[in-house]
């Protein structure tokens, strides 16, 4: 089949109309003089960037949704950063750390005159407070430990200017924890909030380049430059206020609107260009950014506590049943490579099971009279007067997941199971989402540029895709956090992977990108290791239209 068979209905006029009114008050963009692609960057301008999905929760540790970084990123500055081509560690607002040599004790010293919003100082003292909720969490204020942290056991405030972390075992992962998203510093009044508070942007009190000017909740989000900024990673050639002066973030669900707004000229920059849309894109001379996520690949996630997915052979026969292959090609484009593992070949630890994970409907079929399950007369299998009928929830994040969920269900068909796809907007959906008798399978991913982010997927206590009881999986996934060697780390991480997928407990698709879209006048274009957009750097010269 012939990749994205399924078209775009896009009419770009009719999209920039209808965002149009979202935009009007947009359309100045500033004195940003005749500056093309080859000149020097420009200070000025409004950037208008179109979400795909309003934030959510913007309470730091639960703030990995990917909608909510393109507001985060902006607002909040790590202790660390991490090149997204190296992947090197690198200072921020630490410039310098010791760890110890079996990584229970993380000592960072910071740099002196940098400061959230509302004045206050980002001393040792809040750096301390912020890791104390992030690591070890608040049950009287309801805030959860972060998943990026594991181990943790206290702080120590040494000086004004350096902070000391203590863990119970080693965490090796805790520096590259620092960089992430979940990791954003915030002020003393943030921190002390309970969770619901801390959830709402209003509340949000951090150090970055920019600060929120006006908020319509799910629709619209004003930011503007902070002008004493000046605190940049040193690596960037540019320090420093950032050269954008506004940043109107606008929500637009409809994936014509994003792209017709976009190739219109009504918006500069969108996230979640859809597979049948990068064409359309390029062709009017516009720029794709098909950014890897380096995490635990967009796929399907079996319950073994489910009833019938108890049986290893029929999750097996699942997997067997699946052509990741036909979903890629008939759906997306080459920016979604095939999933050969449960991590992306760009992560920490990944090794090839491509083998293991080879469509194989006559296995698939095998495995399934093994398990007892008979055809019936209309096709689908029966055991004990039970038909083997399974359900899933479109995936809101996913990119194409109802379209991806009911390919799978065609596949499945021919080895007599029935899938039956439920719409994201369910209200049954979120308690529903924690039962594996009624949420059997689950389509997910998650990103993260270290090995912890096969446990934070996994793990009981983290994520827990597979609402597992599998102690020996918790073990395995405990074992390679703990681990400082990093061979040895990388060496369990593909023993993990070994064992989900010989389990039955994944059904790897692709490796998920974010893909954006930006005009050709729109510079700078930069984002974190795993995808998530900095505008710091992004600046606009002349529009060429």
């Amino acid at each position: 089949m012939s990749r994205s068979r399924f078209r775009s209905v896009t009419a770009a006029g009719a999209a920039a109309l209808a965002v149009a009114g979202l935009l009007t008050a947009c359309s100045d963009r500033g004195p940003l003089g005749d500056v093309n692609a080859a000149g020097d960057p420009v200070h000025g301008g409004t950037l208008v960037y179109l979400e795909h999905q309003p934030p959510s929760c913007l309470y730091l540790p639960a703030a990995g949704f990917y909608p909510n970084g393109g507001v985060l990123n902006q607002l909040t500055d790590k202790l660390t950063w991490q090149d997204p081509k190296t992947l090197k560690i690198e200072p921020w607002i630490a410039k310098s750390w010791e760890i110890n040599t079996d990584a229970t004790e993380y000592t960072f010293h910071l740099r002196e005159g940098v400061t959230f919003s509302d004045g206050s100082p980002l001393d040792a003292e809040t750096v301390a407070a912020n890791y104390d909720v992030y690591g070890l969490g608040d049950q009287e204020r309801k805030l959860p430990v972060a998943e990026f942290v594991n181990n943790y056991e206290r702080s120590e405030v040494v000086d004004k200017g350096t902070v000391k972390f203590h863990f119970n075992k080693p965490s090796p992962g805790f520096l590259q924890g620092t960089s992430v998203i979940g990791a954003g510093l915030v002020s003393k009044k943030t921190i002390s909030l309970p969770y619901e508070e801390q959830c709402q942007l209003k509340n949000v009190i951090g150090s970055g380049p920019f600060t929120v000017a006006n908020q319509v909740i799910d629709k619209e989000i004003d930011l503007v430059a902070r002008p004493d900024y000046n605190w940049a990673p040193p690596s960037f050639p540019h320090q420093g206020r950032a050269y954008l002066d506004r940043i109107k973030i606008v929500v637009t669900p409809e994936d014509n609107v994003r792209v017709g707004a976009l190739t219109s000229g009504q918006a500069d920059y969108v996230r979640y260009v859809q597979a049948y849309d990068e064409a359309t894109v390029k062709a009017a001379g516009y720029r794709i950014y098909a950014e890897p996520t380096r995490g635990v690949n967009n796929g399907l996630y079996l319950r073994p506590a489910n009833s019938i997915l108890q049986d290893v052979n029929v999750r097996k026969a699942l997997q067997a049943g699946t052509s990741a292959k036909e979903v890629v090609e008939t759906l997306f484009t080459d920016s979604y490579p095939v999933a050969t593992s449960v991590l992306s070949h760009l992560a920490a630890g990944y090794v090839d099971l491509s083998a293991q994970l080879a469509y194989d409907p006559a296995k698939a079929n095998a495995l399934l009279d093994q398990a007892g399950w008979v055809r019936g007369g209309d096709g689908v299998r029966a055991k004990n007067g039970r038909k083997l009928e399974l359900s899933v929830f479109v995936s809101g994040p996913q990119p194409l997941s109802k379209q991806t969920l009911e390919l799978v269900a065609q596949q499945w068909t021919r080895i007599g199971v029935k899938l039956d796809v439920r719409p994201a907007d369910s209200g049954t959906q979120a308690a529903e989402l924690k039962n594996a008798e009624k949420t059997p399978i689950t389509h997910s991913m998650v990103g993260r540029a270290d090995q912890d982010v096969i446990k934070s997927h996994f793990h009981t206590k983290n994520r827990d895709v597979l609402l597992s009881n599998d102690a020996k999986l918790d073990r395995l996934l405990e074992e390679e956090s703990a681990l400082v060697d990093e061979n040895a780390r990388n060496a369990k991480v593909a023993e993990i992977q070994r064992y989900v997928v010989e389990q039955g407990y994944a059904i790897p698709l692709f490796e998920e990108p974010q893909v954006y879209g930006a005009a050709p006048y729109v510079h700078g274009v930069s984002f974190e290791a795993v995808a998530r957009p900095s505008f710091y750097n992004v600046w606009l010269s002349k529009k060429d239209k």
